[in-house]
Parts: structure tokens; C-alpha cells; sequence
């Protein structure tokens, strides 16, 4: 009997251990999946939470709903991977399981402690994460109190996860401080070690235009080196202080600390992966989807959802002795909440940045490209229901996984 491994069950790992357990003969193949929590995160979800537009319940599920019936769920931290002699070690009872294939789907997570000062007495009081479910619900308990002041948005470093949501959140803090009528008491800053407001040139320039348009401040190449909550300042490495009654920081993402343990990844835990077959750089039989790799792409579900088909077809030409194929693009298509009912939908990849357009009908839509709409808002909210009922069990979405200049002005 050969092994199948998955090491994470979160969006990555549950999408894969859905379409193996449909592809693989379980005569021939076992597939186990370990991960160290029963809980599922819906972490788009965490955005909206500071603002109460949704609560803790609607963003957590058990993993075991959605892990096929025929695939053995482990729970337990793994204490170390051992590529080169294709087994992992767990934590749980020293159990060492050996592995003729191994989809490492770990994901990556904050950082807080890698800036200065940053978890040194404000951490969780007047400083605040939303990339957590209790960040995200602790900073919504004291914006309920609020009445005011500065607040600074702060990105640490890049690579993040979702990239676009430190831009949700800010318009969606304008839009809430406008509901509450005390807009003209919050001063809003958005600082971020980019150039610009986004990491693509032409949205980076509309995106900037819009956070103008809603009286927000942006403050390009800070690149934070430390945090004074004695005094409430951050300040970058060449010199500037920004002043704060508010910090919502992105801190540094990082890959899993098994992947350090075990001498597989980067600086930041990634894994060197090759950003067309998903495959490993250094071991044949081990691949990559999600963020657990360093591969090119934003670091967001409906990434990983574009590399299920190509991890999929990939690992099973392998089985068969072919050469994987190049075939992920970097596709990336996220919809950005502007506030006010109101979204932004962008559409990219490696070499082609966000444009204006129509998706995923050319001329029809419904969903405008690079552009404020209400139909942008509401394909925001009826992800969730997608996400859950769709998008993890592995099911077919009404677009490829390879972008489509079809729509798009160029």
C-alpha cells in the first residue's frame, strides 16, 4: 500500500485531499491528511469582524466536515519532515509515517515578535492584528469604545497573506467610522514598505487614487524598525516616526516552524518551489500549494484554488513517469470590500498586472475589473458560501485556472 501525505488541512491541503481521494484507488493508495487543529478558518471572514458585519461563528467549521470519509485525519503538531528519507515524524504518540508522495500545505502565519517593540505592552490594548481570530475580535471589542484619534495601518514587510486586505480594511474603517458618525474624529494612515498603495504599478495607482478620494493618508517605503508603544510611535529604518492612538499592524508573515526545524525553506520558512509545476526545487516526490511556498503569487485562497488543478495533474503525470507541466501562471482574482456596499474586483498573474475590464463575461461581467461597484460587493459576500460549499470540497468553478486576457483592456 502506497502513502499519499498531506501536511495541513487548511484550504490547500483540504482542496487536494478532496480531488485525491476521488483520483487515487484506495486499493492501491492510502490518504492521510495531519494537521494540528479541528477547527477550519474562514479567514477572509477575519476582516469583518473588527467592524461586527460578522461574528466568530460565521467564520469557523470543523476541518472533519470537509475531509473526505476515505481520508485518515491525524491530529497532532509534526515535530519534524525528513525529505530525504520521505517520511515525517508527529509529535502525537512519536508516530513516523513514511511517504511516497507528500502535498505540504502548512500555510504561513504572523510574526508579531520580529519587530521591535511590537508585543511590548500595547500588543492587543491599543495594538492590533486582524489577520488572527483573536486579533481580529479584540481590536473589534475596543473599536465599539473608540472615539477617536489617530489610527495607523501599518504593513511590516512583504511577502503577506491576502495582499489586498490591509486596503479592505482601511475602507472599510472609513466606512464604519462614517456609519458612526465620527469620520471627521479619525485621522487614517496607511504606511507600507511599497512604493505605492498595491504591488502591481497601474492598481497601485488607481487603488491610491481611491484611498485620496476618502481622505486617507499614504506613507510608501516605511519600512517599520521598531515600535515605541511607551510613547506611541513606529519608526522605519530612516528615521521617520508616525505617530499613533491606533496601531493595526500586518506583522511579518512567515512559513510554519516545521518547515525551519526541518531545513526546507527560505529566511521567512518558505519552500523553494517552482512557481509553474508547484514541485519542489530540491525533492521530485514532495510538492507545494498554498502559502507554504515562495513562489511569486499572492498568498490567498483563490490562489491555491488555481493551483489545485495544476498540484493535481502534475503529481499524477509524476506517477505515471511524466515530466510535470508548467501550467500555473500565477493567476491571482480577488475582490477588494471598498465600503458602502461597494467593491473592487482584480484579475493578474505573473506577467500580466491588474487591468480595467469586464470577468468573467468579456463586455457582460457582471463583476467590474479595477473599478467600484455593487455587484463587486456582493461576489465579496457570496464567497463565503462558495468557500464552504464549493471551493473546498475541490469543485469545478465556472472559470480556468490559467488567466484570460478575455475581458481586459489593456
Amino acid at each position: 500500500m502506497k502513502t499519499f501525505l498531506i501536511l495541513g488541512a487548511g484550504t490547500g491541503g483540504t482542496m487536494v485531499a478532496n480531488k485525491m481521494s476521488e483520483l487515487l484507488d484506495p486499493d492501491e493508495w492510502r490518504i492521510l491528511i495531519v494537521d494540528r487543529d479541528e477547527t477550519h478558518f474562514y479567514q477572509p471572514g477575519f476582516l469583518f469582524i473588527p467592524f461586527g458585519i460578522y461574528g466568530p461563528s460565521d467564520v469557523v467549521k470543523p476541518k472533519r466536515n470537509f475531509i473526505p470519509p476515505n481520508v485518515e485525519m491525524i491530529l497532532s503538531d509534526i515535530e519534524v519532515i525528513e525529505p530525504e528519507a520521505s517520511r515525517v515524524k508527529l509529535v502525537e504518540n512519536n508516530r513516523v509515517i513514511s511517504y511516497d508522495y507528500l502535498v505540504i500545505s502548512t500555510g504561513s502565519h504572523i510574526h508579531p515578535e520580529e519587530t521591535e517593540g511590537m508585543v511590548n505592552g500595547g500588543w492587543h490594548e491599543n495594538i492590533f492584528d486582524f489577520y488572527t481570530l483573536k486579533g481580529a475580535t479584540a481590536l473589534s471589542r475596543f473599536l465599539k469604545f473608540w472615539k477617536g484619534g489617530r489610527m495607523v495601518l501599518n504593513i511590516a514587510e512583504m511577502p503577506i497573506k491576502c495582499p489586498v486586505a490591509p486596503l479592505e480594511f482601511i475602507f472599510l474603517a472609513d466606512w464604519f467610522f462614517h456609519e458612526r458618525s465620527m469620520r471627521d474624529d479619525v485621522e487614517i494612515i496607511f504606511t507600507t514598505p511599497l512604493p505605492g498603495a498595491f504591488t502591481k504599478p497601474r492598481a497601485s495607482g488607481i487603488l491610491g487614487g481611491i484611498l485620496a478620494d476618502k481622505g486617507i493618508d499614504l506613507v510608501p517605503d516605511f519600512n517599520i524598525s521598531e515600535v515605541d508603544s511607551s510613547t506611541n510611535k513606529i519608526k522605519s529604518y530612516d528615521g521617520r516616526e508616525i505617530d499613533y492612538d491606533l496601531l493595526v499592524t500586518i506583522p511579518t508573515n512567515m512559513g510554519s516552524d516545521v518547515i525551519e526545524r526541518s531545513g526546507m525553506g527560505d529566511e521567512l520558512n518558505f519552500i523553494p518551489t517552482n512557481k509553474h509545476t508547484l514541485q519542489s526545487e530540491k525533492w521530485e516526490n514532495v510538492w507545494i500549494i498554498g502559502d507554504a511556498g515562495n513562489v511569486p503569487a499572492s498568498k490567498a485562497g483563490s490562489v491555491a484554488h488555481f493551483m489545485l488543478d495544476v498540484v493535481v495533474e502534475n503529481i499524477l503525470r509524476h506517477m505515471e513517469g511524466l515530466a510535470p507541466l508548467p501550467k500555473f501562471d500565477g493567476h491571482a482574482n480577488c475582490f477588494i470590500e471598498s465600503g458602502f456596499e461597494k467593491g473592487i474586483l482584480i484579475d493578474f498573474n505573473y506577467d500580466v498586472e491588474p487591468l480595467p475590464g469586464k470577468f468573467p463575461l468579456p463586455g457582460l461581467g457582471p463583476f467590474s475589473l479595477l473599478q467600484e461597484s455593487p455587484a463587486n460587493h456582493w461576489g465579496k459576500i457570496a464567497f463565503r458560501w462558495i468557500y464552504w460549499n464549493v471551493l473546498l470540497k475541490g469543485g469545478e468553478m465556472p472559470f480556468e485556472s490559467q488567466m484570460t486576457m478575455a475581458g481586459k483592456w489593456a
